[in-house]
């Protein structure tokens, strides 16, 4: 898959595991995608350029929560 697409279809995912949660962390979404760190961050900055998502600092990680439009 090409990485432009990879990164776009990781986004969807994010945005499919926060369908249901009020937020998540980086970590929690790392792992549960099994995917790699700079995957993780290019796939987040993606959607918080869109504003699809917020990313707030959170100790080491990130909480990610998700716009509702």
């Amino acid at each position: 898959m090409p990485f432009k697409e990879n990164i776009s279809a990781t986004s969807s995912k994010i945005l499919e595991l926060l369908k249901d949660k009020e937020s998540l962390t980086s970590w929690q979404i790392k792992v549960s995608l099994n995917i790699s760190s700079s995957l993780l961050y290019l796939a987040l900055g993606s959607l918080e350029n869109q504003n699809k998502v917020t990313i707030e600092p959170d100790g080491l990680n990130y909480k990610v929560t998700k716009i509702n439009a």
